[in-house]
């Protein structure tokens, strides 16, 4: 390039990488041989499966000239950085320059010149210790600075020019999944198999799903999973325990999610170690305090906390330029008062787990327990009809299995009264394990039959009439497998409900959420006959629903959001909807809209979205669905909404953060305020004032107080898929 004969030959080289792995055609196969040393190509697409269509080739080896095009553009990056030399007759030109549109420089300047030798990274960017390779380095490789105006910029700000759009296809063969997945981990082994068990499944899902889009059009994108709980950084105490009945919840979502995501036909990396994070993100050496060397690879990434973590501690500046492509994959949920660091800092929220300051929306949760969250869910195996008929009269009437495979399980203070009485009507049957001798928790009246393999449990269940829970586990898939197998089941009820104040099991997770039973999904979105939920210390109520269950005739059930199409019905909305890196700019509180959009409903209890008013552009869900409620004083919105048979939205709350809305629905605010409070907007009754949201992280259909009546947005749903509203897809 001109004036910089010295990156050439990082150039040809690139070019001499290009030409080594352009593949000559759809089998993979490199024109010129094995890639130069020195660039470690960890892309598995060198082979196609058998029965993969010549779509899934073509996508694979664009995906592979992406992947090789950005390690160019590293090089490059890398080589204009490293090897640029700044003239001695410039040495004059690198004193921090004063630029109020850049306050941070002079103070960075001043800490490089301290600490530059603290991090390896600082080095491999082309750091020397001289005040020209600072200004360089923080006009181009960070921002705090502005650009030097003897830089040649063409040179500096070589990019990749984005590729053309591919269309996503859906793929029915998952073999090349399987591939992606690795081995060596008992979790992953156990994930591989699950994936193909359901592949049938997958398959007839993706077909129906594509006759209900049409003709929609879906961008395929690259898509980088981290599974952060299963490095060995994090410990990974999960495969260890695959084996030996530990909780297989978590794994079972991921292998699902990996399924939906690569059937809808997105181009997936996926990584279960610190070393393979590093190098997909492009991760420069050193300790984590310098930007990424390249620009992102990816349009979205889904990990954990464990991973979100690693990302945080290694992608320096880049995090929090990229983290709003991240989607958090959390089971119980993370509330908007958790999440927003200050926020949690100063009112108590704090703990291990939050304080992201991310959009709520980019949690996803495996129950649709807090809308603050999106709903991600997992897949239960589905019964076709010939198998619901054979369930039907094989079922036998006396017959309960107990929901638990660790010993510990059993240990429950009080289990020898309800399970005598169970005792006296069911055979009981475990699936405890155990390495050489009966477990000692288990009562010697129960028939243990040890830890069984999916297929073999999924056989018990279709033979037995209940399914019970002691308790614990909280909401696994195990409960809806058993409902889909023709069981009914039985669940304690908690009172006082178990939450983060009085359970230990929820101490430190970042909700406030109350638990009234083991399994809130299975109460409140399914119920009877399929599932009962009663009092264990109370006898008479025990025994009466065990004689009531034992007349009571049930269909396997499973509802359509825990279909596999249920499934990529929501993935692929919130793929092509949700985007949180675009800035929403709402309207600053108490901004009043040259015409409200809202009117007040013919009984006066509510707004509604005006008929005649324009619809909010890019709103999803769309905006016309809102219906605003004002709720009674101590009510959270979410159960607000569902009083009316609607679900709280959080997305909506910046239309209602207004006078307006207060006024149109008639409340008396003698006096409106706007602060940060995760109950705004709000009414408070004493004194008539009104409250408007300060900031917008902090709306949140969770959380309640008697003093506030809370102005709630509520939308309505598409029947058995909660997540979505019925103008969603």
């Amino acid at each position: 390039m001109p004036g910089h004969p010295e990156t050439l030959p990082a150039f040809r080289a690139g070019h001499r990488l290009l030409l080594t792995l352009l593949p000559d055609d759809v089998s993979g196969r490199p024109v010129l041989g094995p890639a130069p040393r020195g660039l470690p190509l960890h892309h598995p697409h060198r082979r196609f499966p058998p029965g993969a269509s010549l779509m899934e080739r073509i996508q694979a080896i664009a995906q592979n000239v992406s992947d090789i095009a950005v390690k160019v553009d590293q090089i490059l990056r890398h080589s204009l950085l490293l090897h640029s030399k700044v003239s001695e007759g410039r040495r004059d030109q690198c004193e921090a320059p004063s630029d109020p549109k850049f306050p941070d420089c002079l103070g960075k300047v001043e800490w490089m010149r301290a600490r530059w030798t603290s991090d390896p990274c600082y080095a491999f960017f082309g750091v020397d210790g001289t005040e020209c390779s600072f200004l360089v380095y923080l006009s181009e490789v960070e921002w705090f600075c502005p650009p030097l105006p003897w830089r040649n910029r063409t040179a500096t700000q070589t990019a990749l020019k984005p590729l053309p759009k591919v269309q996503a296809v859906f793929r029915s063969n998952l073999s090349h999944l399987l591939e992606l997945m690795g081995s060596g981990k008992e979790s992953l082994i156990f994930m591989k198999k699950r994936a193909k068990r359901l592949t049938a499944q997958w398959a007839v899902a993706a077909q129906r799903l594509s006759q209900k889009l049409g003709a929609v059009q879906r961008d395929q994108k690259q898509i980088l999973v981290h599974i952060g709980f299963l490095t060995e950084e994090s410990g990974d105490v999960f495969s260890p325990r695959v084996l030996k009945g530990g909780p297989l919840g978590e794994m079972v979502q991921w292998a699902d999610i990996l399924a939906a995501l690569y059937v809808l036909g997105h181009g997936l990396r996926i990584t279960v170690s610190l070393k393979e994070l590093q190098s997909n993100l492009g991760v420069p050496p050193g300790r984590g305090n310098c930007p990424l060397t390249v620009p992102l690879p990816f349009d979205l990434v889904y990990t954990d906390y464990h991973g979100l973590q690693q990302m945080k501690q290694h992608m320096g500046l880049s995090f929090k330029k990229y983290r709003c492509r991240i989607r958090v994959i959390d089971t119980f949920g993370t509330e908007p008062a958790y999440n927003h660091e200050e926020y949690a800092t100063l009112h108590g929220y704090r703990t291990n787990w939050g304080y992201w300051n991310l959009n709520p929306k980019q949690f996803m949760t495996m129950f649709p327990h807090t809308p603050d969250n999106s709903f991600m869910g997992f897949v239960s195996e589905e019964l076709n009809e010939t198998e619901k008929q054979l369930v039907r009269g094989g079922k036998a009437s006396n017959m309960a299995v107990v929901y638990g495979k660790e010993a510990s399980i059993w240990k429950l203070q009080g289990k020898e009264k309800f399970l005598g009485i169970l005792n006296k009507y069911m055979e009981i049957h475990g699936t405890v394990y155990y390495e050489s001798q009966r477990p000692p928790e288990v009562p010697a009246f129960v028939k243990n039959h040890g830890l069984l393999p999916q297929p073999e449990f999924q056989q018990l269940l279709r033979k037995a009439k209940l399914f019970i829970g002691f308790g614990f586990p909280y909401e696994g898939p195990a409960p809806l497998e058993a409902i889909a197998n023709g069981c009914v089941f039985l669940q304690s009820r908690f009172s006082p409900p178990h939450s983060s104040l009085n359970h230990e099991f929820f101490r430190g997770k970042p909700t406030s959420r109350e638990v009234f039973s083991q399994h809130p999904y299975a109460e409140n979105f399914i119920g009877k006959p399929h599932v009962w939920t009663v009092d264990y210390n109370n006898s008479d109520e025990f025994e009466a629903a065990i004689k009531a269950i034992m007349k009571t005739q049930v269909d396997p059930y499973l509802p359509y959001e825990y279909t596999c199409e249920g499934m990529l019905e929501r993935i692929h909305a919130y793929i092509q909807h949700q985007d949180f890196c675009a800035a929403p700019g709402p309207a600053p509180p108490g901004t009043r809209a040259l015409q409200s959009p809202f009117v007040l409903a013919p009984n006066a209890t509510h707004l509604e979205w005006a008929q005649n008013a324009s619809v909010a552009p890019g709103a999803w869900p769309p905006a016309h669905s809102l219906r605003a409620w004002l709720a009674a004083a101590g009510r959270a919105c979410t159960d607000a909404c569902l009083d009316h048979g609607l679900i709280c939205e959080p997305s909506f709350f910046p239309f209602l953060n207004s006078q307006d809305a207060f006024q149109k629905l008639q409340v008396p605010c003698d006096s409106t305020e706007s602060e940060m409070n995760h109950l705004y907007p709000a009414f408070a009754q004493p004194g008539r004032e009104c409250f408007l949201q300060k900031e917008p992280l902090l709306f949140s259909c969770a959380g309640s107080s008697t003093k506030y009546h809370r102005l709630c947005p509520c939308r309505d749903f598409r029947k058995g898929q909660v997540a979505l509203c019925r103008d969603c897809l």
